[in-house]
This record gives C-alpha cells, sequence and structure tokens, in this order.
C-alpha cells in the first residue's frame, strides 16, 4: 500500500484521499469458525467546503438531521475514526458562514453543536470541519449536514423519559470525586439534544476554565422501539460552590436536577466509636492500674499526705514478730533481716516507727507486761516466717508469739502483714493462725538478697510492704529533716 492509506484493525484511512482511491475494496473477517468477506464500493467526488443554501447536494440520509422549532436541540458531526487519530478544533459553518451567536454552543469533545430555541431560519446547509492527527501529521477533515426543522416533538410525539436524576440530593464529601449518571429512555430515530447544564449553561462551557466539572461521552443500548441513553457528569474535586447548587440534565423538552448536599454527620456511628475509644481507654487505664496500682496509691500518699501525727492513741506504726532459730548459726540471716535491714528501709528511709522486741523494750521488764502493752501501741504487726525445714519455731510455745496474734486477731482487729523469708509452698504445716492470715491477708516474698540495691525504698518488694503500712504523717518540722537522709528517691509516695 501507498504511505497515505492505512489500515487500523478493521479502518482503511485515506490521509489524504486522492480520485484514484475510487473503487471496489474487499474486507475479510476470519474467526475460527468461517471467513466473512466484504466488499466496499468507494467513488471520490470533488467535495467544495463551502454550499450554498440554495445548492443543491444529494446527500443519503446518514447527512441528513432535524431541529425542532421551538425546542433546545442539537446536531451531531459524524466524524469516526480509530483511536489512534485525534480529533480536534472542530467548527461549525452553515451556509458557508461560521455560526456564531448566544443560541449556539460547541461541544467539542462530543463534537456537537447545541441550538438554543430552533426556528425555521435554522434549516440549510451546515458543515463541521475538525483537524485530525495520525502519526505525527495533520490533516483537514470535513462533514456536511443538510439540516430541516420541523414543529413535531421527538417521534410521534414522545418526550424523552428521564430515569434518573429525579430532583433529588445528593451526599458528597468536601474534597471527594463524584460521578452522577443520567438516564434517558427516548426514541430510536431522536434528534433530542442530552446535556448537562447549570445555570442555563452547558457544563463544559461554565466551567471551561477550570474543567473541574465535566460531562462525560454519552452511551446508549439500542432495543426494539427505543434507545437507553447515558451520559454522566463528573466532578473532579467537590467544592463549597457546588453545595445546594442544581445541577440539571436535558434531553430534549425533558430536564431533571439534583442538589449536592454536605454529609449529614452519623451520630451513632459517632456515638459508636465514642463508646469503643472509651472503653478502649478504660480497658487501657485499667490494665495500666494492675500493673502500677501499688505505684498509684504510693504516689497518692506522697502527694496529698497531710503533715501532723495520726490521733489514734497509737505510738508504733508496727511490731516486728519474728521467728526464733533453734541453734545460733542460724540466727545471722534473722538478725540482719530484723535488726538492720528492716530499720534501714522502713525507720530511717520512709519515716516508720517499729517494735521490735530484743530491741526496744527496758531492761527488767516482764516480758508477757512488755508484749501486751506494746501490741495495743502498734498499728500493724509484721511477721516473718520461714519453712520449717531451716529449723525456725514459729508460735509453737513462745508467749511472745501467742500474746501478739491473740492481739491481732481476736483483740484489736488490726492489720498483718505477712513477710515469706523463703517461698513457702505448702501452708497446711504452718499454725491455722498462719494459714487463716495468709488466706485473708496474703503475703510478700523476701528473696533473702542483701545488696545495696535492695535495701532501697523503692524496689517491688518495699513498695508492697509500704503500701500495707499505715499512711505516714510527718509533722512540718521534722519531715523536712527526713528527707535529708533518704538515700532512695520515694516520690512515688510513703
Amino acid at each position: 500500500m501507498q504511505t497515505r492509506i492505512y489500515q487500523d484493525q478493521n479502518w482503511i484511512l485515506f490521509l489524504p484521499l486522492a480520485w484514484g482511491d475510487s473503487g471496489i475494496y474487499q474486507c475479510i473477517i476470519n474467526n475460527t469458525n468461517m471467513c466473512h468477506r466484504i466488499h466496499v464500493n468507494l467513488t471520490v467526488f470533488n467535495e467544495t467546503q463551502c454550499v450554498s443554501r440554495n445548492s443543491q447536494v444529494n446527500l443519503s440520509d446518514e447527512y441528513k438531521q432535524i431541529l425542532h422549532v421551538g425546542k433546545n436541540d442539537s446536531l451531531t458531526c459524524h466524524l469516526n475514526f480509530p483511536k489512534s487519530c485525534n480529533l480536534d478544533s472542530v467548527k461549525w459553518y452553515k451556509d458557508c458562514k461560521e455560526i456564531k451567536g448566544e443560541r449556539f454552543a460547541y461541544w467539542e469533545r462530543k463534537r456537537k453543536l447545541s441550538v438554543s430555541n430552533v426556528s425555521a431560519e435554522d434549516r440549510g446547509n451546515y458543515l463541521c470541519k475538525a483537524k485530525l492527527t495520525h502519526a505525527g501529521k495533520q490533516y483537514m477533515v470535513l462533514h456536511r449536514i443538510t439540516v430541516n426543522v420541523t414543529e413535531n416533538v421527538g417521534h410521534g410525539g414522545i418526550i424523552p423519559k428521564i430515569t434518573y436524576p429525579t430532583n433529588n440530593t445528593i451526599e458528597a464529601q468536601l474534597g471527594s470525586t463524584l460521578i452522577v449518571d443520567c438516564n434517558i429512555t427516548d426514541t430510536r430515530d431522536n434528534t433530542n439534544l442530552r446535556c448537562w447544564r447549570v445555570s442555563s449553561t452547558l457544563v463544559d462551557i461554565y466551567y471551561k476554565e477550570s474543567k473541574r466539572v465535566q460531562e462525560g461521552i454519552e452511551t446508549h443500548i439500542s432495543f426494539q422501539e427505543h434507545n437507553f441513553y447515558t451520559v454522566n457528569i463528573t466532578f473532579l474535586e467537590v467544592k463549597m460552590e457546588d453545595y445546594d447548587h442544581p445541577f440539571t440534565c436535558h434531553a430534549g423538552v425533558s430536564a431533571a436536577y439534583f442538589i449536592l448536599k454536605p454529609p449529614v454527620p452519623d451520630f451513632l456511628a459517632y456515638l459508636i466509636g465514642g463508646l469503643l475509644a472509651f472503653a478502649g481507654a478504660a480497658v487501657f487505664v485499667m490494665c495500666l492500674y494492675n500493673i502500677f496500682w501499688i505505684d498509684i496509691a504510693l504516689w497518692y500518699r506522697s502527694a496529698f499526705q497531710s503533715t501532723g501525727t495520726i490521733e489514734d492513741g497509737k505510738l508504733y506504726d508496727a511490731y516486728v514478730l519474728y521467728p526464733k532459730p533453734q541453734r545460733e548459726s542460724q540466727s545471722y540471716i534473722m538478725d540482719t533481716l530484723v535488726l538492720k535491714v528492716l530499720p534501714e528501709v522502713l525507720e530511717r528511709q520512709c519515716g516508720y516507727q517499729l517494735f521490735i522486741f530484743g530491741r526496744d523494750e527496758f531492761p527488767g521488764q516482764a516480758v508477757a507486761s512488755v508484749i501486751d502493752e506494746n501490741i495495743k501501741l502498734c498499728r500493724r504487726l509484721i511477721i516473718i516466717i520461714v519453712p520449717e525445714s531451716l529449723g525456725f519455731d514459729l508460735l509453737k510455745n513462745m508467749s511472745e508469739e501467742q500474746i501478739a496474734i491473740y492481739n491481732a486477731l481476736i483483740q484489736d482487729g488490726m492489720k498483718v502483714i505477712l513477710i515469706e523469708v523463703e517461698k513457702i509452698k505448702n501452708y497446711t504445716v504452718m499454725p491455722e493462725s498462719i494459714q487463716y492470715i495468709k488466706q485473708k491477708h496474703g503475703s510478700v516474698h523476701w528473696n533473702g538478697d542483701f545488696t545495696e540495691e535492695s535495701l532501697c525504698a523503692k524496689t517491688k518488694f518495699w513498695k508492697k510492704v509500704r503500701y500495707c503500712m499505715p499512711p505516714k504523717r510527718f509533722p512540718p518540722s521534722s519531715h523536712a529533716q527526713l528527707l535529708k537522709h533518704m538515700p532512695c528517691d520515694l516520690t512515688a509516695g510513703n
């Protein structure tokens, strides 16, 4: 073939057309079942760009169109080319003159000419001309139309029916992209104009500069007696100016609109979201509380503690009851814990006052009398226990232990702090009173480590003990003096 004649799939292009191109062309379509042969007779005419109103032009029916008097109608420029060809710069002419005026509007993308308020003067010879670009070369293409006017509306007086929109409102989020279809049922041989308008102005013209809102390509589905048309309008970005503004779809004399509205807040969704957020926060707080509840309690005591002494008639914060070793060689660990570690942390660092039998009684006093009197002056009872396998006796025959337990559990009902020097695996071998205390108050486990770190009041073990101790209230002067001697940071509370 010559370089000016191209095949593009099932198209044959003559760019440009020449006198010698007249003849019969054969198109062969092969598929798996059969072979189709189509013959096309091509006749080249001497085409002139301008034809006046009085000129006689013999055109086939596909080059004839009708406008309806008194209506808004349109003409279509049937320039069909494959996708490899680009058509633009469409211009319309009537009786050799370029069409201009307020009643006419060009739709370049659809290659349509909109005519408002059609009159008998709109009859005549029309020409649409466009610039075609193919393979980097440009050509001029023409399509001639003979236009008649009639006073009938559509075919048989049938008016197009718009099934959507229905003069309704549509919720659209600000800044979102939105596509709305206009669905139209009309006769097969209609020439009705189908378009979108804003304030009686075509959408493509109204948004000519920004092109933010555009009318889409019209599509249709053919049925036996009618066509179903769809033409959409696309909002590339919804803006505030689009709200409460009617966008109208026209189909001949029929019209229907929609109005954009901002979305109504979904209060139920907000409520459910709020409840879920609250529930999540509550679960999170409960988890934190279960992990740090002792730290929170001690911090609260430290932050909101009041000065002054507690007016309850007590002199001591705790009475320390500990088992006595059967042999002198076993007394080192217990004496270190009771006579050094407890006083260092609870008394020196935390400001508590302990009563330890063997350290705080006066010489010559009767044992039973000292124990009975001083146990009543204490706010807590600290009981230190060890497994029986270590050779310590607890609550067997000693009067100190019997009196202390009797006062704590029966007479005064004071709170008991049970400290395990080593993990007690079997409480059934313990006295019933210890089993009862374990069940009611629980226990705190001491790992037996006497390092410097373990002697700090902010370790986990001492926090548990401090939590079980009564809230400490310092006189204004003594509180300031005590803080000067504290080696550990007690900001978590006393």
